[in-house]
């Protein structure tokens, strides 16, 4: 494969979430960080188990956006940019950096329903999901012998992933910890703005608004129309200032791992709305005409 021609998708199946822990294996192997593996490991196969409906007393995910591959792709890019930082400079304490791996895992972890929760969709739980998260994070790593200290930690970097939360108004026990929320705060935004079927998945992802009474969205297609404006206005602001452009790091991860010295993730976003402008054109279009020339990875049909 051609160095110049990678493209972040090429390098793994995103939907294949043993391919995905492989990968995080190797980079935390780069980081020296081998001792955290089996904790790691663990909980990474009760979120799957979670996902699945596999783990006791909870169903199956059924939000179409917010799934498993954007759990364990925010959980990659996590370790990425992580190995990027310490490339870039940065320090982190195994311990740490399994840390941050883990508040990727459960970062959206809230929208999972119970067994007893027959009414809707984890999408009604959209607005303060970030919570439920917590609470189950908590559960489980007590039941797998964390530290208080640890759980703690782990709820102030899923905050990071709130975007109604300034990170100047989190409490981080360290300035480790802090550039660990930063990161994970980060990989949420890179990862599905990145994902090769994102302009896709707005059409599951105003499904989901739409169950959790999300307002500024009448239609799939204001959401569409609307995205580049978000990207221009909340996620770069959010990666520069709130994150203190510590994504820029990301570049280092490819070029020390992959010999591609390229951020693939800002390549892939970048393209996504380069597509997007093309096929807004003039004003707004239908909802065939968008169904037309959103076709990528199948999704429409998993409309409802």
């Amino acid at each position: 494969m051609e160095k110049e021609a990678t493209k972040l998708y090429d390098l793994l199946d995103s939907q294949d979430h043993k391919a995905v822990l492989s990968e995080i294996v190797t980079i935390v192997s780069l980081l020296d960080s081998d001792s955290i593996m089996d904790q790691f490991q663990s909980v990474y196969q009760d979120i799957v188990r979670l996902f699945n409906g596999e783990y006791p007393g909870y169903q199956a995910s059924n939000t179409k956006y917010h799934n498993l591959e954007h759990t364990t792709m925010v959980t990659l890019a996590t370790a990425r940019l992580i190995h990027g930082s310490v490339k870039g400079g940065y320090r982190f304490e195994p311990e740490n950096v399994m840390l941050g791996l883990i508040a990727a895992l459960f970062h959206d972890s809230g929208l999972i329903q119970t067994k007893q929760d027959r009414k809707g969709t984890g999408a009604k739980y959209t607005i303060g999901h970030e919570k439920r998260s917590v609470r189950f994070m908590q559960k489980n790593l007590k039941a797998n012998d964390f530290s208080d200290q640890q759980m703690d930690d782990c709820a102030q970097l899923i905050k990071c992933t709130n975007l109604k939360i300034e990170v100047a108004d989190i409490s981080f026990r360290s300035q480790e910890i802090e550039n660990l929320g930063k990161i994970v705060g980060s990989a949420d935004l890179l990862a599905q703005m990145a994902d090769r079927h994102y302009l896709e998945k707005l059409i599951l992802l105003f499904k989901e608004f739409e169950e959790a009474g999300i307002p500024g969205f009448d239609s799939e297609g204001e959401l569409l129309e609307k995205t580049e404006g978000f990207y221009n206005n909340v996620t770069r602001k959010r990666l520069t200032y709130d994150f203190d452009n510590i994504s820029l790091n990301m570049s280092n991860h490819f070029k020390y791992r992959w010999q591609v010295d390229r951020d693939l993730y800002t390549e892939s976003i970048r393209n996504n709305i380069k597509y997007l402008k093309s096929i807004l054109g003039d004003g707004k279009k239908s909802r065939l005409f968008y169904q037309q020339h959103l076709k990528r990875g199948g999704l429409i049909k998993e409309r409802g």
